[in-house]
């Protein structure tokens, strides 16, 4: 039987939705980052707790979690004047399942 083209069938996406993809890929796409997603997979942390693990200043540490967030990987909140963050898109568990396997085994 024949297959051209015209009956194959696309998979889903357009340049769009890739664009926004390739940006929150790109985001990720920092040891710093990975390590900060990697801790929120296994509970709540707060800037500086995170910052600490990291070793880096509190106030890069916000920065970089304020990337992050802005792509919707994290949710936070205040409590007093110490703010904490927790994991807000499951697929992170995923990605970092794969990053795990591949270069942490």
């Amino acid at each position: 039987m024949r297959t051209d083209a015209a009956q194959l069938q696309k998979p889903a996406g357009g340049t769009e939705s890739f664009n926004e993809a390739a940006e929150c890929l790109r985001i990720l796409a920092h040891p710093v980052r990975l390590r900060m997603v990697q801790m929120l997979l296994h509970g709540r942390y707060s800037v500086g707790q995170l910052a600490e693990d990291a070793g880096i200043p509190d106030n890069v540490a916000s920065e970089h979690l304020r990337l992050m967030q802005r792509c919707g990987f994290f949710t936070s909140e205040k409590q007093g004047r110490r703010v904490f963050y927790q994991i807000a898109e499951p697929h992170l568990q995923d990605l970092m399942n794969c990053v795990e396997s591949r270069f942490l085994s």
